[in-house]
């Protein structure tokens, strides 16, 4: 009885600890990759932008349903493994730049991926900038310490290197 007392409270303790942790961390972060591709500039704005392609090359993307669009500018909803996410294009121009932001303002975290491809001598780039934000305190933590607030891009990057047939470059 005394071993599950203590287990207990350790594990209350430690979630505690990785509260106020995670309540001195900032609400808001800005994180930055970029992925070398063998592609022109138009076939990355094509991957990027075609949505519906997305769930056949996407890790972790199980589908995507379109929804009419806002501000003259794409909108659908991502169906991932760790949940629905809403999404909004911000800003396009084809092939440069896109900007997307999380439209769903109940969600626990939220922001803008803006992607930015830039043509080099062997293909071309892709520099994906997250300003993003997460409300909970413990979750904070749990992303800025344990998954890392660049998992899901190096994913993203990762996923789009494999649809290419290409090793993944990914540099900070």
């Amino acid at each position: 009885m005394k071993v599950a007392l203590w287990i207990v409270l350790s594990v209350v303790a430690l979630t505690l600890i990785v509260t106020v942790i995670g309540w001195l961390l900032p609400r808001e972060h800005v994180a930055r990759r970029i992925g070398r591709y063998r592609q022109k500039p138009e076939v990355i704005w094509e991957a990027i932008t075609n949505v519906d392609a997305m769930p056949a090359w996407r890790e972790g993307l199980k589908s995507v349903q379109k929804l009419p669009e806002r501000n003259g500018l794409p909108a659908h909803v991502e169906v991932t493994t760790s949940g629905t996410i809403p999404m909004e294009t911000v800003e396009m121009d084809a092939p440069r730049k896109l900007v997307s932001r999380i439209a769903g303002e109940q969600l626990p975290f939220g922001g803008t991926w803006t992607f930015e491809i830039a043509p080099v001598e062997e293909g071309a780039t892709l520099r994906i900038t997250e300003h993003g934000w997460v409300s909970n305190p413990f979750f904070r933590f749990m992303s800025k310490f344990v998954f890392g607030q660049t998992s899901t891009m190096n994913a993203y990057l990762r996923s789009l290197a494999t649809k290419f047939g290409e090793p993944t470059r990914i540099e900070e």
